[in-house]
């Protein structure tokens, strides 16, 4: 948890994910016994603390063997981001990595998505995995990390059936001012803010002589955490000392609820407190906040399983359906328009995703078109969480207008998608430069880039104006990608696809290609350039892309960079003429 408290007010916002009225039993001076299972819970895993003390050991000894810290941008943050992020790969969450160009010690957030239940009903658990310069920070914030990781895991390994998707989150330089929780909120469009229904995070949940405190305890976002330990009688306190300290204030800025479990940190606990939690009063929740003695000794096991256990109880009441996961699955068309004109066709990707159960066989189909319009795919059938490719054609007298193609896949269960196709007259060729903002100088728009790939860095210089779209150089493992959909007229004589290309690297092999960057038209890869192809300065490449006449495409650029020795991708002035 970082140190100043911001003097900005909080907004309590509230949305109604919990629909059963929890009964608490009566409060009890006393702390009631860990071993004590609330039959309210009895859905809900037990999260062994021991296993959430192994990964705390694991973190202190990355500190251990990295100068005693974790803190962000360091090799103790770095290894703590890879220890973690090994453990969710293999248990199959989908993970990514989010660079945070913006935070003082630039470094990366890590993202871990359950990919079962619907996408758009999501709930996010997040915790701080960076320290302070001064230790290794395995209450502040190692217990949040290994208690959300170790929730994570039992949820992989029970896959129950979901009603929302579940998302879990390891910010990066929150101790320097929330930077990387602030980077992330900030990176989502209106429409992804919008499927977060519920943002709940976990500061600091070991403490030694620790109280236990909800932020926005009377929120209806905090009713399930509030539930589980009200069932122990532990007669918890809203999170006073920790307002707007830590991740759960960038989500709230953003109009997201939030809430979460904390155990105090530097604020003393004052004689009431002792009595009903035990402990020493006068003393702080955490007598090593932020300082080297901040380590697995710095923790109390039974404040660890209390939170451990009211997270999963929060995942299962908030997430999690009961009984035997029903198979299902979704389907989404990629781009979700497109144009095509009389005698032309276009494509479009439609993939699918197992969200619950089993994979299973889903036939696609499609409903929607009109006169002298055919749409077809390959293949005609998938598996789910498989993808086909959709074509539109259309005939030299087909129906002109704008209409709505209803994409279908049947399988247990039917599931569909809608993509807007535009259906010109013929007229030959509309020539010209199709690319928009082809020099990258008026903004990102309408590039989808990677965070920080569009730049006006003086590190590397653009051919031409100030900015340029420069894809990875990091010396670290790292992907970036550009991209943009263009619709490409039929019936034209040329159609060209140029850019100025220029690569820089720190490999001094001749041979080994062990950076690349590949250029790709929809599924198709244009070529592959490396390490190999360095240069002092920009040189043009060029591409015939007439076997895209009348589609709507995606032109792509993806550079992959290997674990050391950058290589830098530097893309400027890219055209599509057509004439």
């Amino acid at each position: 948890m970082r140190r100043r408290t911001p003097t900005a007010g909080l907004a309590l916002a509230l949305f109604a994910a919990v629909t059963a009225t929890l009964t608490t039993t009566a409060a009890s001076a006393a702390p009631a016994p860990v071993s004590a299972a609330p039959a309210l819970v009895a859905a809900a895993p037990d999260i062994s603390v021991t296993n959430v003390q192994a990964h705390l050991t694991q973190l202190n000894t990355i500190a251990t063997n990295n100068g005693g810290t974790r803190r962000a941008g360091s090799a103790g943050y770095t290894a703590s981001v890879s220890y973690v992020k090994a453990k969710l790969q293999a248990a199959g969450y989908t993970v990514t990595e989010q660079y945070c160009s913006a935070c003082t010690y630039p470094s990366n957030n890590l993202i871990a998505e359950w990919p079962q239940g619907p996408a758009d009903q999501v709930v996010m658990f997040g915790a701080h995995l960076d320290s302070v310069s001064a230790g290794p920070g395995i209450n502040d914030n190692g217990s949040g990390s290994a208690t959300l990781l170790e929730n994570a895991l039992v949820l992989a390994q029970q896959n129950p059936s979901m009603t929302k998707r579940v998302r879990f989150a390891w910010w990066t330089d929150e101790e320097q001012g929330l930077n990387g929780s602030e980077f992330y909120v900030n990176s989502l469009s209106a429409t992804q803010k919008s499927y977060l229904k519920g943002y709940y995070n976990f500061d600091m949940v070991g403490s030694t002589n620790g109280g236990y405190f909800i932020n926005r305890i009377t929120s209806t976002t905090a009713a399930p955490l509030k539930a589980y330990w009200d069932s122990l009688n532990l007669q918890p306190e809203e999170n006073v000392e920790g307002q707007g300290r830590s991740d759960d204030y960038s989500f709230q800025q953003a109009g997201i609820p939030t809430s979460g479990y904390a155990a105090g940190a530097s604020a003393r606990k004052t004689s009431a407190q002792a009595t009903k939690w035990g402990g020493t009063a006068n003393v702080a929740y955490d007598s090593c906040y932020h300082r080297s003695c901040d380590t697995t000794s710095n923790i109390s096991a039974t404040v660890l399983n209390r939170s451990a256990d009211g997270v999963a109880y929060a995942i299962w009441q908030l997430a999690v359906g009961g009984g035997t996961p029903t198979n299902d699955f979704s389907v989404a068309v990629s781009p979700t328009s497109g144009s095509v004109a009389r005698g032309g066709s276009t494509t479009a990707t439609v993939s699918t995703a197992t969200t619950s159960g089993s994979a299973q066989t889903v036939s696609l189909s499609a409903t929607g078109a009109p006169s002298g319009v055919t749409v077809s795919f390959s293949p005609s059938s998938v598996t789910s969480g498989g993808s086909a490719t959709m074509t539109v054609s259309a005939t030299a007298t087909a129906t002109t207008g704008t209409f709505t193609i209803t994409v279908t896949g049947a399988g247990s269960v039917t599931r569909s998608a809608a993509y807007t196709l535009t259906v010109t007259g013929t007229g030959g060729c509309t020539g010209g430069q199709l690319i928009g903002n082809s020099s990258f100088e008026s903004g990102s728009a309408p590039w989808t880039a990677s965070s920080g790939v569009i730049t006006n860095s003086s590190s590397q210089a653009a051919r031409t104006g100030s900015y340029k779209a420069w894809l990875d150089g990091y010396g670290s493992s790292h992907t970036d990608t550009l991209s943009q959909s263009v619709s490409i007229p039929a019936g034209c004589s040329s159609y060209t696809l140029s850019f100025w290309l220029h690569i820089d690297t720190a490999e001094t092999t001749t041979s080994i290609a062990y950076d690349k960057l590949t250029v790709q038209v929809g599924s198709t890869t244009l070529a592959t350039y490396s390490n190999l192809d360095k240069a002092s300065g920009y040189t043009q490449r060029s591409f015939n892309l007439a076997a895209y006449a009348g589609q709507t495409v995606t032109l792509k650029w993806t550079g992959v960079e290997d674990a050391s020795l950058q290589t830098s991708f530097v893309i400027d002035d890219v055209t599509l003429q057509v004439g």
